[in-house]
C-alpha cells in the first residue's frame, strides 16, 4: 500500500518540490494552496505520477482543515506543515506590529499546524512522520522579523512538546536556511534574491527526515546534509 502524505502549501517553492519528489517515489498525496490556477498545475503536473488530491483553500479555516485530513483518508503516513504567511511588507518593528495582523500570522503559522495535527493524529500510525517547517528567525532575533519569528518559534515550541508527548511519533522542526521563494522575496520587495539556493536544494533532507531514522527534534537543512 503506498504511503500518503498531506502536505500544505504545496502548490510552489518547498512544498511542490517535496510534492514532486514524493510523487516520484508513489506516495499517495493530498495537497492544498490558496491560489486555485497554481494548484491546479501543481495537480495536473503530479497526477501523471501519483494518486494526488487538491484542494484550495485556507489552513487557517476549520473546514478546509477538516476536509484535508477526510481527504487523505484513514492512514496518514506523513504531514507536513509548509504553508506560512509572511505578514507585511516590508517587515514593521514591533513596537509599530499591528496586532491585528500578527493574530493573523500566528492563526497560520502556528495555529494551523497544532490544528492539522490535532485532526490527523487518529489516522497516524505509529512511525508517522510530521515535519513542521520552520525559520532561523524562530531562534535568531533578526530586526524586524519579530511576528514571523514569534510564530515560528511557538510552533517549534509545540514541535518540541508534541515530540514529548507522543514518542510512537517521529516529530520534526524543520529549517531549510535561506531559499528562492516566493515567502522569502516578500520579505526583501524589490531586492534580487536569486543569489540564494532553489528549495529543490533542501528535498534530500526533507526525505531523510520523512523516510530515514533520525529520532524527533530540531534540523537544519545544512545538519541533516553533512550528516549524510
Amino acid at each position: 500500500m503506498a504511503s500518503t502524505a498531506l502536505i500544505t502549501g504545496a502548490s510552489r517553492g518547498l512544498g511542490l518540490a517535496l510534492a514532486r519528489a514524493l510523487a516520484a517515489r508513489e506516495w499517495r498525496l493530498v495537497i492544498d494552496a490558496r491560489g486555485a490556477p497554481a494548484l491546479e498545475a501543481a495537480r495536473r503536473e503530479l497526477a501523471a505520477l501519483t494518486d494526488v488530491t487538491a484542494l484550495v483553500g485556507d489552513v487557517g479555516d476549520e473546514r478546509h482543515r477538516r476536509a484535508l485530513v477526510t481527504a487523505a483518508g484513514d492512514r496518514i503516513d506523513a504531514l507536513v506543515n509548509n504553508a506560512s504567511i509572511l505578514g507585511p511588507s516590508p517587515q514593521p518593528s514591533l513596537d509599530a506590529y499591528p496586532l491585528e495582523i500578527l493574530e493573523d500570522v500566528v492563526r497560520v503559522n502556528t495555529l494551523a499546524p497544532l490544528r492539522l495535527i490535532q485532526l490527523a493524529l487518529p489516522a497516524m500510525p505509529d512511525g508517522a512522520r510530521i515535519v513542521n517547517v520552520t525559520s532561523d528567525a524562530a531562534v535568531e532575533a533578526y530586526e524586524g522579523w519579530g511576528g514571523y519569528g514569534a510564530s515560528k518559534a511557538a510552533l517549534e515550541q509545540i514541535t518540541q512538546v508534541l515530540a514529548a508527548e507522543r514518542p510512537r511519533l517521529a516529530v520534526y522542526a524543520f529549517d531549510p536556511g535561506d531559499m528562492n521563494t516566493a515567502l522569502h522575496q516578500e520579505a526583501f520587495p524589490g531586492e534580487d534574491i536569486s543569489d540564494r539556493p532553489p528549495p529543490e536544494d533542501s528535498v534530500p533532507s526533507l526525505l531523510a527526515l520523512l523516510t530515514g531514522d533520525l529520532p524527533s527534534g530540531r534540523y537544519r537543512d545544512a545538519d541533516i546534509k553533512v550528516e549524510a
